[in-house]
């Protein structure tokens, strides 16, 4: 598959919630090795998007294809399998395990099994490889978490348990990175950082889905715009596109 061929491609979804239709004949497509950012108003579908994508809500109608294989519908942890992972605006990181275990703990799902199997499996990662262990640091090392390696994730601060999720993904070797607002709460400096990790992985040839309230981070990092509202793609582009687009002015980023 070629750079400009289509890598994820969602055609004619929609989704309902009683007489709410949060997803609308929802079409767009994303390209390899690019970072593409959905955004919208509170309320625009971008996380019911998100989530139709991820395996956690099925579509009413519609296709999701990865890879030209049509993945609509398909579990989380078999997504996993296929490629596919991503983080939540909840970190949901194991608080009372170190750096390098819930990086480990990553690998446990690589394949797809459970948490619970995970958890099982791992018996607190008691029989960690040398191989393993030396790969979760060099992970944790590439985020910038060096020196915290044994620190338990309850005790490390906002900015790094975000690394620290993303850490955690990267050990799933996934090829698509989904990540809901990682900017989400960080102080401005901490959100540059974050950035650059996520620009370094795209460059190592990963590809990001992004949903991104804001908008200074969202300029910044991505190649290219998708922009919802009411459930319905109203514009996308490069970033100076959307900018100067009359439309995506009025109903997200004012005047």
């Amino acid at each position: 598959m070629s750079e400009n061929e289509k890598y994820l491609e969602l055609i004619n979804v929609s989704k309902f919630f009683g007489g709410l239709r949060a997803m609308n004949n929802v079409s767009f497509s994303i390209k390899k090795h690019r970072i593409t950012s959905l955004i919208g108003p509170n309320g625009a579908g971008k996380t019911t998007t998100f989530n139709a994508i991820a395996g956690l809500l099925r579509p009413d109608s519609g296709r999701i294809l990865y890879k030209g294989k049509d993945i609509t519908g398909t579990a989380p942890h078999e997504l996993v399998k296929l490629g596919i992972a991503r983080t939540f605006q909840d970190i949901r990181l194991f608080n009372k395990l170190t750096a390098v275990d819930n990086v480990l703990m990553g690998m446990q799902n690589r394949y797809g099994e459970s948490l619970w199997q995970a958890v099982v499996g791992a018996v607190l990662i008691k029989k960690k490889s040398k191989k393993d262990t030396e790969k979760a640091k060099s992970i944790l090392a590439s985020v910038g978490l060096s020196d915290q390696f044994e620190v338990l994730a309850e005790n490390m601060s906002y900015g790094d348990q975000k690394l620290l999720a993303l850490a955690r993904l990267m050990a799933s070797d996934a090829e698509l990175f989904m990540l809901d607002e990682p900017a989400s709460g960080l102080p401005v400096g901490r959100v540059d950082e974050f950035l650059r990790v996520v620009k370094n992985l795209v460059e190592g040839g990963k590809t990001a889905l992004v949903i991104e309230h804001n908008m200074e981070a969202v300029m910044e990092i991505s190649d290219w715009i998708i922009v919802l509202s009411f459930g319905q793609v109203i514009a996308s582009g490069r970033p100076k596109e959307i900018q100067k687009n009359e439309e995506v002015i009025k109903v997200y980023l004012g005047t």
